[in-house]
């Protein structure tokens, strides 16, 4: 098997337990992973404000992947490396049909969680990030740039029906993928967890049969496709699943440790790892992919 060098991991249902924390063992295991010389980093849908908690917590040093990759930054320096909001054309669209709909919107800029006005979705989605939601009135007002993301909250039935509607009207514009069975999320068309692990294992030089990706939704099959070994938990949706290369035994953050010792740390073993691009040769990397990437 080849050598492991990247792993990216989704956050919620994933990494994180059933409470929303890391575990003892999985900081552990990231750690041992780390100090191995693997580069491992976050996967996900959430604010990076929201993230980055725990990329502290886990002392990644690595950029991180949030807003289903439409934002690549690095917490600790605060470098933003890749950055894809979606369209304001499309974003008013898609605002003015959601609310036709009846679901609860949020809407993301300079990384901050807006809303409309406050209500028990707002409230609920607040709790669960960690980050404060902001009332600003009618979206369609206040919107006068590029939104990063547009999150439409309801029941999954409707979230599925809108899916239905929207995704042949927006193909190849608007990237439309629900996280959550309640989260229905439409960002730029190429903001995909898949996309950006590519650009970011570019930075460091590392190709994407040296990548395990882990994940458990929708939102996450992009990377699992993309990573020469896609992971999916126990606790993952059934679709993901199918497309995994492999399909833990163990649920959220102890799926994680299991893939990380059968297929990191045991298969490393005392083997001295060859050395990742130095801090300079990964920025200089990094810079080139982005310019690309415009």
């Amino acid at each position: 098997m080849t050598e492991i060098k990247m792993v990216a991991v989704d956050l919620d249902d994933t990494l994180l337990s059933g409470e929303l924390r890391l575990t003892g063992r999985v900081k552990e295991a990231v750690a041992a992973a780390r100090a191995a010389g693997v580069k491992f980093t976050i996967s996900t849908g959430r604010m990076f404000r929201s993230a980055a908690v725990f990329a502290q917590e886990l002392q990644i040093d690595i950029p991180l992947i949030t807003y289903q990759g439409a934002l690549v930054k690095n917490s600790l320096s605060g470098e933003t490396l890749l950055y894809r909001p979606l369209p304001l054309v499309y974003a008013r669209e898609i605002i003015t049909r959601v609310k036709r709909s009846g679901c609860h919107l949020n809407c993301y800029l300079d990384d901050r969680l807006l809303v409309e006005k406050h209500t028990s979705e707002s409230i609920r989605y607040a709790s669960f990030s960690g980050v404060e939601a902001e009332p600003v009135g009618d979206f369609l007002e206040f919107f006068d740039r590029d939104p990063i993301k547009v999150l439409a909250i309801s029941e999954e039935p409707l979230l599925d029906r809108l899916s239905a509607e929207l995704k042949p009207a927006y193909e190849g514009k608007v990237h439309i993928v629900k996280s959550k069975p309640h989260f229905l999320e439409f960002s730029h068309p190429l903001a995909t967890k898949g996309d950006a692990l590519a650009f970011l294992a570019g930075c460091y030089g590392i190709g994407r049969e040296e990548i395990m990706a882990v994940g458990d939704s929708y939102n996450d099959l992009e990377m699992i496709r993309y990573a020469g070994l896609g992971v999916a938990v126990a606790n993952a949706r059934d679709d993901v699943k199918k497309e995994a290369d492999y399909v833990t035994s163990a649920t959220y953050g102890d799926g994680v440790v299991e893939a990380l010792e059968k297929f990191v740390l045991n298969a490393l073993g005392s083997k001295k790892l060859r050395g990742a691009p130095d801090g300079a040769v990964a920025k200089r990397r990094c810079t080139e992919a982005c310019n690309r990437g415009r």
